[in-house]
């Protein structure tokens, strides 16, 4: 494709040059590098937990091979208390005790 030197056609050259092929990343670095999650640990469980998405679809594979063009559409699900959605159990249990 002309992506990479002739003496550099390996697998490992290509994953090596951007940390990912052809441009591909994992969400979970990128969520990490967008300063969205403390860590890349973080990261991974906010994906297995259904926190992310990538546009309109929720992804809750933290290995999930994410493109180029989708890597700015990376961000909080709307279901998700971080995106604005229903709050969590321990945040409604404490606005229920306020309340009374």
């Amino acid at each position: 494709i002309g992506v990479l030197d002739e003496g550099k056609m390996k697998l490992d050259y290509s994953w090596a040059e951007g940390g990912g092929l052809l441009g591909e990343e994992a969400p979970d670095s990128r969520f990490f590098k967008l300063g969205l999650a403390k860590s890349i640990h973080h990261a991974r469980v906010l994906i297995r937990q259904r926190h992310i998405r990538v546009r309109k679809q929720v992804v809750n594979i933290p290995s999930f091979v994410v493109r180029l063009d989708s890597q700015k559409h990376i961000d909080f699900s709307l279901r998700s208390p971080y995106g604005g959605g229903r709050p969590g159990r321990v945040k409604r249990k404490n606005a229920k005790k306020a309340r009374v």
